[in-house]
């Protein structure tokens, strides 16, 4: 076995053929506290969120294959048409009948994965996909403060981020500044899966399968906010089994 030894944000990597091993995904821990949902009106109470633990950073290609090593029937061409879409790793590529990742994208966010995907993966690292509230809170920080959304250079972030369409396309985890909890790509690199999903923000109140996604926008209770408009838009358009070029996941842990 050739053993190359990486700091790749705290994962080790192996290679041995096919193979890819990686380890690790650093945790910051969130005292919580009260926040304003982006479903909410302004008027309305406040939600809690209990402390949690949320990983620095989304799950990377390199962690995923080392999760679909361990547990093949994740491979692609494996997984069922009800647990992921046709797309599921269609970036990833194929070596002896096994899919990989390129060694170039390792430290890049995994995305074309499900929600199913996703869940099971965090699930074998004792974790869990993070609550939307949970995302929410977290993702609420700005570089500087718990609360960033009344910062016009955060929001700028956000809006720029929609405005480039995805054309820069996806890069290391981690290569922007954290935010003030020193969790980092909440916005602007990929949206980012949910354990739950809320009926309100469906088709005026009915609850479906539908599940939502992290990523990229905050005070949504403002209906004039173009980053909120998005929001809604791409919670409500997706499914558990969907797997999109720019939406992967990070954990959680209490």
């Amino acid at each position: 076995m050739k053993i190359i030894n990486s700091i790749l944000l705290g994962a080790t990597l192996l290679f041995s053929g096919s193979v890819i091993v990686a380890a690790g995904n650093d945790m910051v821990s969130i005292q919580g506290g009260n926040y304003r949902p982006l479903y909410l009106k302004k008027n309305m109470p406040q939600t809690f969120v209990k402390p949690f633990k949320i990983d620095k950073f989304p799950v990377t290609n390199a962690q995923f294959a080392q999760f679909v090593h361990q547990n093949p029937q994740w491979q692609r061409g494996k997984v069922a048409s009800r647990h992921a879409d046709g797309n599921y790793l269609r970036h990833w590529q194929a070596q002896n009948g096994v899919f990989n990742p390129k060694k170039s994208e390792l430290n890049y966010p995994v995305t074309h994965v499900s929600w199913f995907a996703a869940n099971a993966y965090c699930r074998a690292q004792n974790k869990r996909l993070p609550t939307i509230d949970e995302w929410e809170f977290a993702g609420l920080a700005s570089e500087k403060a718990k609360n960033g959304s009344s910062d016009p250079n955060f929001s700028k972030v956000i809006l720029d981020w929609y405005a480039e369409g995805g054309r820069r396309g996806l890069r290391n985890v981690g290569a922007a500044k954290p935010n003030y909890y020193g969790v980092y790509d909440m916005h602007g690199l990929i949206w980012e899966w949910t354990e739950d999903f809320n009926s309100s923000l469906l088709n005026a109140g009915s609850a479906d399968s539908s599940l939502f996604c992290g990523g990229g926008s905050a005070n949504s209770t403002d209906p004039s906010d173009y980053a909120a408009f998005m929001r809604y838009g791409m919670r409500t358009s997706v499914q558990a089994n969907f797997t999109v070029k720019n939406m992967g996941f990070r954990c959680v842990a209490n």
